[in-house]
């Protein structure tokens, strides 16, 4: 999911639900503890949401502490 965000900021939810083949519903979940957890920053913009990665940011788990959310990204590009 963080892929597809980080590649199409301006995705809607029900865009980024079936991009990933999940629920609405699941896809809101997620990205509210994306959010919550400093992976992504949401914006209002007009009536609209647009999402942002934060690719300065590291990864809490143990496993992968210490290496940048924007390093796993530019794998991707």
């Amino acid at each position: 999911m963080l892929i597809y965000v980080n590649r199409n900021p301006e995705a809607r939810v029900r865009d980024i639900a079936a991009a990933v083949g999940i629920t609405e519903r699941a896809a809101q979940t997620i990205l509210a503890d994306l959010e919550g957890d400093g992976y992504l920053r949401k914006t209002k913009v007009g009536r609209r949401n647009t999402y942002r990665v934060n690719s300065g940011g590291q990864f809490r788990h143990p496993e992968e502490a210490g290496h940048r959310i924007g390093d796993l990204l530019s794998l991707f590009d």
